[in-house]
């Protein structure tokens, strides 16, 4: 892949960083971060899986900057983002004599990006943090714009910060390395970013996702660029998401409760679940009279093509009673005393926030729903 490199500002007053997208990123890492380090010391926190891949590569980079290094690894997927291997976790890296001027680096995608993150506005009060995300996923959405957590029995990232980190650092020569369902998992947040604000980009991909989904360089860089740009525009508007940053969780409602009932783990991916919540958003905004059906097919039409789930049976949840998942849509994070909030659309590139979305409706909706 090119070697050319593209920036981008997340304009935050004293807060500001920058998101470096290109390729060769991680063998320059050390250089980049090193301008920014109050101490040359850094924690590398990863998983497993990610590790065999990337962790050396790094390693170098830094030790040819000069940068003290030790490494922390994870146990790779969604399981690991509970409050029992966070504990494990921050008590690894206060044991490696940490100093408030020590930085963390989270090497991985998601999972790694929240816990580190989260481990950063945590100990010691607040350290400072790099993301590396090496997932299509936390490359064009959760290494962006400060937001970390964890998952809990009552529900996904209920427990969190919003901590900004000091630079981030996409490398799309990691993608290289990813399997096909995870570069569809990080392909579903990229369809997000055209439904929710940019008809055209929506409909460039339509006739190009595939490029994006097979790493072609030109398609893939766009598709980066483009969702990079529009949520740090975003996140420089509204950091704490008292308005306009609710668009980004278009899909995610309905997508946290898929992912709770089918228990946070691999069975079902996180951008599966964001996919199919954003064709039932589709749909209820439909069956309420607010978008067309038209739009609504298209946008199954799209995700099915592109081999992500579109239908409730698609995940093994056929039949669940509407109850549960309304159960866990009541214990999302943008319910506003006791009423479910959701992002819909009201055609392709235009969603708003409706806060009190009827309960009735809903339930006939989600009964409808599991029986397709």
């Amino acid at each position: 892949m090119s070697e050319a490199v593209e920036r981008l500002r997340v304009e935050l007053a004293d807060r500001s960083y920058d998101i470096l997208i290109g390729g060769g990123l991680i063998a320059r890492a050390g250089r980049e971060m090193l301008p920014l380090l109050r101490r040359r010391q850094v924690v590398v926190v990863s998983d497993e899986t990610v590790a065999r891949h990337h962790l050396a590569p790094l390693q170098e980079s830094l030790a040819e900057a000069g940068i003290a290094y030790r490494t922390v690894l994870l146990p790779p997927g969604e399981e690991s983002k509970d409050l029992a291997h966070f504990g494990r976790l921050a008590d690894e890296i206060l044991a490696l004599g940490i100093e408030r001027g020590t930085t963390l680096v989270a090497l991985g995608g998601g999972v790694v990006g929240d816990m580190t993150g989260f481990a950063a506005a945590v100990l010691l009060r607040g350290i400072d943090f790099v993301q590396i995300p090496t997932t299509l996923l936390a490359q064009v959405d959760s290494s962006v714009g400060g937001k970390t957590g964890i998952n809990t029995a009552a529900g996904k990232n209920l427990i969190g910060a919003f901590y900004q980190p000091r630079l981030v650092l996409a490398d799309r020569g990691v993608l290289a390395t990813l399997p096909r369902r995870e570069l569809l998992a990080g392909y579903a947040e990229i369809v997000k970013y055209g439904l929710i604000r940019d008809a055209g980009f929506y409909e460039w991909l339509e006739a190009d996702g595939e490029a994006v989904c097979g790493l072609a360089p030109e398609a893939l860089s766009r598709a980066v660029l483009t969702s990079c740009r529009m949520k740090a525009a975003i996140v420089a508007a509204d950091e704490r998401e008292a308005g306009e940053r609710a668009l980004l969780n278009f899909g995610h409602t309905f997508g946290h409760a898929l992912e709770a009932e089918t228990g946070f783990g691999s069975r079902l991916l996180h951008g599966e679940a964001v996919a199919l919540g954003m064709v039932l958003a589709f749909d209820f905004a439909v069956r309420l009279g607010l978008t067309a059906g038209q739009d609504a097919m298209r946008v199954r039409r799209h995700l099915e093509a592109a081999g992500l789930p579109t239908r409730l049976a698609a995940i093994g949840l056929a039949g669940t009673p509407p109850e549960r998942l309304l159960a866990h849509m009541g214990k999302d994070k943008k319910v506003r005393e006791g009423r479910i909030t959701l992002i819909l659309p009201r055609a392709i590139g235009d969603a708003f926030e409706m806060r009190d979305a009827p309960l009735d409706a809903l339930r006939a909706f989600l009964a409808e729903a599991a029986g397709k």
